[in-house]
């Protein structure tokens, strides 16, 4: 039996990495390498035991947005299918306008998934009645527990904390926000506009984790937790826990990691973005993460046009950040 609502927001505010799946593609044809996913999906439910795991199939990480309906249908009911009620699975369910939102999240009831994750509407620029009317009908239509994906540098458009708050103290079902400020700030307003009532997680990432978690955290959002798992949830702890030292020694591994990412920005540069400063970085992350999961026997696959797939040449850098950081193991 999927969770329901409260026990959902109960597991968000314990404490939690929510793990945004990659969707494998393979090489060449780019088709949905099922037999991939169900092996990622496997071996993340596996290392539950290690702490807890939300999946989260078909968000930004999975590139949703590249996908068939029929595709993002497959890849959601695998996943579900295979975590089998060990782990929550929350799939992201994002699209532009709240019709096919709905529509998705009737799929994902039928099917026993147990949330869904919805990013601010992105194209059309609405006021902010638009906005919050967008959500109010999302989070009506449906029994299952949303997720907020507040992330400004692919929606052009911001959640203020004024309006976090009213939604999440008028609608029951939303369970926690994903939020991908880069304002510290900004991040504690939002932090103490839903007070005990959600889960707050850093959507950036573990290093920014690491620095704001004494804001009030209740976890992150990790890309890297697809390939390791176990040091990402060993983050979690250190950071929830207070253990300083531990943290510390982990956010220098993750710096480097993270350095390495920025490199192949500047490298398959320049990016096309007209946004200002922040928003201007593009997503080699997701062939990085891909790339990753290859050389440790995880199948990470191909990444969809318009992203593009490291070289060769960067592989053998990225193996030996793996292997002599972060003293990771090939699968298997």
């Amino acid at each position: 039996m999927p969770m329901s609502v409260d026990k959902l927001r109960e597991y968000f505010y314990g404490g939690a990495v929510m793990v945004v799946m990659v969707t494998p593609f393979k090489y060449g044809s780019e088709e949905v390498d099922l037999d991939a996913l169900k092996q990622l999906t496997e071996f993340l439910v596996e290392h539950r035991s290690y702490g807890p795991l939300v999946l989260t199939p078909t968000g930004s990480t999975g590139e949703f947005y590249a996908m068939s309906d029929e595709e993002w249908k497959k890849v959601v009911k695998t996943v579900v299918d295979i975590a089998g009620g060990k782990v929550p699975v929350v799939p992201g369910a994002s699209q532009a306008g709240a019709k096919p939102i709905i529509e998705r999240l009737k799929y994902l009831e039928d099917i026993g998934a147990d949330g869904a994750m919805i990013v601010l509407p992105y194209y059309h620029i609405p006021v902010e009645q638009g906005l919050y009317l967008h959500y109010k009908k999302v989070c009506e239509s449906t029994d299952l527990g949303i997720v907020v994906y507040n992330n400004p540098h692919v929606s052009k458009i911001y959640m203020k904390p004024h309006l976090l708050k009213k939604l999440v103290y008028e609608e029951n079902n939303i369970v926690a926000l994903k939020e991908n400020t880069p304002s510290i700030a900004v991040l504690n307003a939002q932090i103490k506009a839903v007070g005990n009532r959600i889960a707050v997680l850093n959507g950036i990432g573990e290093w920014w984790f690491g620095a704001t978690v004494f804001l009030g955290l209740r976890g992150f959002v990790s890309g890297y937790a697809n390939f390791m798992p176990k040091t990402v949830l060993e983050l979690l702890k250190a950071g929830l826990e207070g253990n300083y030292p531990k943290l510390k020694e982990l956010m220098d591994k993750f710096w480097i990691l993270d350095q390495f990412v920025a490199k192949m920005n500047e490298k398959y540069g320049p990016t096309t973005s007209i946004l200002p400063e922040p928003y201007v970085q593009s997503y080699m992350i997701y062939a990085v993460i891909k790339s990753a999961m290859d050389i440790l026997g995880l199948r990470g696959g191909s990444v969809r046009l318009p992203l593009i797939n490291l070289k060769d040449e960067d592989e053998k850098e990225l193996e030996k950040i793996l292997f002599e950081v972060f003293g990771l193991e090939k699968v298997g």
